[in-house]
């Protein structure tokens, strides 16, 4: 009887040699090297006699089968790990079929890893900047700035596009090259923190306004006093009574021999509520006028706000350029106790703007901080 040998079955070799196959057609990757020494593929000695089959190996009772060898362990375990490899890739394709094609997480890590998404034929897209256009100011306006170099007020403000632009851009300071304490200008503002520059400024076209009863030998500029007197003819037209006046212009130096009675009489606290100190009265500049109503006689100028002349100035002052420059209530602002009689002349369209805006104090309308003390 001969002994059967189980590594010479036909079985067994066909299954080798089928795991032979496998093995070479899986594109496995290289196995990293390791410090242990490599396996000699010639058999020593001893391992030749540790394979070979003990006496008893084909006894009945047996399995008679031996141990697999090294090389042939390691290459089933490479085959159960490509196996594995292959069912976790199905198992990504399926989930993502199922998903209706969107990528799951697994999916995304994996493209991660391979990298960021290749760059458009056109190139990676450059955020578009929207330039801001600047600011629209008169000062950039050659018919505006020719206007202010002729020193004709009307012209400036008509080239700035009426009363209303010409304030709307100097208040907001998007025309710097107006001037509010320019003393030949009609928009100038002279209050208790705004003095003249020279202190002792006079104006040049002082006259005597044509018509109108003057109690004091006062003039007015040019443009103020022909304003004056039409509108003193206007009063007499409607029916309001004759309008005269006590004072219009008034020197630094006649300023102070003004301001020290006052002080003489109430003191420095009083005195700042009802006059100016020199260099500071709008009176120095021409523009500024106090009425008084006159029937035959002139009154005085506590008169004024209870009189028929000072209701129509009220209502009608502003149609000839003039504004009630310290109004009731405002004296927080403007720093002066309310003056029904005093007019300040700004001009027809400016004096507009003023009444249709609703403003009561020349540091609102030309957007000035308040100025209550010095």
């Amino acid at each position: 009887m001969t002994s059967h040998d189980p590594e010479s079955s036909p079985r067994r070799a066909a299954r080798a040699e089928a795991e032979r196959l496998a093995t070479a057609a899986l594109a496995l990757p290289a196995a990293p090297v390791e410090d242990t020494p490599v396996e000699s593929a010639v058999p020593t000695r001893r391992e030749r006699r540790r394979e070979t089959p003990a006496p008893d190996a084909a006894r009945p009772g047996r399995s008679g089968v031996r141990r697999l060898a090294p090389v042939l362990l390691r290459r089933r375990l490479a085959v159960v790990a490509a196996a594995v490899i292959v069912v976790a890739g199905c198992a990504v394709a399926i989930g993502a079929a199922a998903s209706g094609g969107e990528p799951d997480a697994a999916t995304e890590a994996v493209a991660q890893i391979d990298g960021p998404p290749p760059v458009a034929d056109d190139g990676i897209p450059v955020p578009q900047l929207t330039a801001v256009a600047a600011t629209a100011t008169p000062c950039d306006d050659p018919v505006f700035t020719a206007a202010l170099a002729s020193g004709d007020d009307a012209a400036v403000i008509d080239a700035a596009g009426g009363g209303q632009a010409f304030r709307a851009a100097v208040a907001s300071g998007i025309a710097p090259c107006v001037s509010l304490s320019d003393p030949n200008r009609e928009w100038l503002v002279v209050n208790k923190q705004r003095p003249y520059d020279p202190v002792d400024y006079q104006p040049s076209d002082l006259v005597m306004p044509d018509n109108v009863r003057a109690l004091e030998d006062s003039a007015l500029r040019a443009p103020a006093a022909r304003a004056l007197t039409s509108l003193v003819k206007a009063a007499s037209e409607a029916g309001a009574g004759e309008i005269g006046y006590l004072s219009a212009y008034r020197s630094y130096t006649t300023q102070k021999s003004t301001y020290a009675g006052r002080v003489a009489i109430g003191g420095v606290a009083e005195a700042d509520r009802e006059s100016a100190r020199p260099g500071f009265s709008e009176h120095q500049s021409g523009m500024a006028v106090d009425i008084v109503p006159c029937n035959g006689s002139c009154k005085t100028l506590d008169d004024v706000a209870a009189s028929p002349q000072g209701a129509w100035v009220r209502e009608h002052a502003w149609e000839y350029g003039f504004i009630t420059r310290y109004a009731e209530g405002r004296e927080s602002v403007s720093g002066y106790e309310p003056e029904a009689w005093h007019l300040r002349y700004i001009g027809p369209e400016l004096a507009r703007a003023y009444h249709e805006g609703g403003f009561t104090t020349l540091e609102e309308f030309f957007g000035l901080p308040a100025a209550p003390t010095y």
